[in-house]
C-alpha cells in the first residue's frame, strides 16, 4: 500500500509540471521561482537539522560502535578501525564508511531453516547496489554542474570522460545513467519481494526511490529520445545562479525539462525533512564520530546540572536524637 501511495505521488508531482507548463503556460513559476524556493528550502532545511542535531541533541555516554580489540597494554594489537582511540583513527573509519559503507559491506543475512536452524549469510547485493547508486548519484550530480559555467572546467570534462569512456552511441552513453536506474530498481525490488522488510516499509521509505527513478528517467528520455534545447537549458542555469536570466529562454525548452526540473525541485525540498538527511546525520553519530577512548579520558555528560545534595553529615546533624533513640549509630555524640 504504501508503494503504491508513493509511485501515485510522484505521478501527481509529474502531471503538476505537465499540465502547468503545457497547459497553462507557467514556464516562469516552474522554471525559476520553484527552484529559488526549493534550493532556499534545502539550504535552510540542511543548516536547521544539522544545527539541531550538533546542539540540542547531548550525548551523554560514550557509546561509539566497536568490535574490535581497544588499545590497552602495549605488546596488545589495537584495531584502529575498530575501535579507534584517536582523532585520526575515527576519521580513517568515517571515510572508510562514508565512501565505501564498510559496515554496509560487513552485513550478514539471517535465516531460518527447518523452523530451529539459525544460518547466516552473505547480503553483499545489497551493499553493492547501494555503493552503485550513491557513486552514481555522486557523478551525475558533478557531471550537471557543466551547466553551471561558461566554461567547463577540467575536472567536470574529466569525470564526463570517464563516465562514457565505453563510447556507445551518439550522443555517448553515460554509464552512471544505466547504473543508477538499475541500482534503484533493485533497491525497490528488494523492498517489495523480501517480506521483512516489506513488513517495515512506509511510503517515506518508497517514495525517494520513486522520485530518483522518475528525475534519472526523465534525464535519459532528455539526453538519448527527447531533443531540448541544451544550450537554452545552459543560458537558463547560468542566469539562474547569477540572478539574470533571460525570459525568452524559458519558452526555448521542451516541457520534459520542465518535469525534469521540476521533480529535481520536489527532492531538494524534501530532502532536510526526510530519511535522505543521513548523508549529514552519519557525521554527527556518536556510534561513529566518537573514540573509543572512555579508559584514558572523562566523558562529561552535558546534562549534567548542580544538584543540591543532602550529605550524610547533614542527615545526621538533623535526625541524631531520633537515630540515638532508635537505637541506630551515630559518628558523633
Amino acid at each position: 500500500m504504501g508503494s503504491v501511495f508513493a509511485f501515485f505521488a510522484v505521478i501527481i508531482l509529474t502531471l503538476i509540471a505537465f499540465i502547468g507548463v503545457k497547459g497553462a503556460s507557467l514556464h516562469f513559476l516552474f522554471g525559476v521561482l520553484i527552484p529559488y524556493v526549493a534550493f532556499g528550502t534545502f539550504l535552510v532545511g540542511i543548516i536547521y537539522r544539522v544545527l539541531f542535531w550538533w546542539g540540542s541533541s547531548p550525548v551523554p555516554f560514550c557509546i561509539p560502535t566497536t568490535c574490535g580489540q581497544e588499545k590497552s597494554l602495549p605488546w596488545i594489537k589495537q584495531n584502529k578501525l575498530e575501535s579507534p582511540s584517536s582523532t585520526l583513527d575515527v576519521i580513517g573509519r568515517m571515510a572508510l564508511e562514508v565512501l565505501l559503507f564498510r559496515s554496509l559491506f560487513r552485513n550478514l543475512k539471517t535465516q531460518l531453516y527447518d523452523g530451529t536452524k539459525l544460518v547466516y549469510g552473505e547480503a553483499k547485493w545489497l551493499w553493492l547496489a547501494g555503493l552503485a547508486f550513491h557513486w552514481s548519484f555522486l557523478f551525475i550530480v558533478v557531471r550537471h554542474m557543466r551547466f553551471f559555467f561558461e566554461k567547463v572546467p577540467v575536472p567536470i570534462k574529466m569525470i564526463e570522460g570517464l563516465d562514457s569512456f565505453l563510447q556507445i552511441g551518439a550522443p555517448l552513453l553515460y554509464i552512471t545513467d544505466a547504473v543508477i536506474l538499475a541500482a534503484v530498481t533493485y533497491l525497490f525490488i528488494r523492498r517489495v519481494l523480501l517480506p521483512q522488510v516489506r513488513y517495515i516499509s512506509l511510503p517515506a521509505d518508497y517514495f525517494p526511490l520513486f522520485l530518483i527513478f522518475s528525475i534519472a528517467l526523465s534525464g535519459v528520455l532528455m539526453r538519448y529520445f527527447f531533443k531540448v534545447n541544451v544550450t537554452g537549458i545552459k543560458e537558463l542555469a547560468i542566469g539562474l545562479i547569477s540572478f539574470s536570466y533571460d525570459p525568452k529562454v524559458l519558452e526555448g525548452t521542451g516541457v520534459i525539462f520542465y518535469i525534469h526540473l521540476f521533480l529535481v525541485s520536489a527532492l531538494l525540498a524534501y530532502f532536510p525533512f526526510s530519511k535522505l538527511m543521513h548523508m549529514g546525520g552519519i557525521f554527527l553519530s556518536p556510534t561513529r564520530n566518537m573514540a573509543n577512548d572512555s579508559r584514558m579520558k572523562r566523558h562529561i555528560n552535558p546534562w549534567n546540572y548542580p544538584v543540591k545534595v543532602h550529605s550524610y553529615e547533614e542527615y545526621e546533624e538533623e535526625f541524631r536524637e531520633k537515630m540515638k533513640g532508635a537505637g541506630i549509630p551515630v559518628e558523633k555524640e
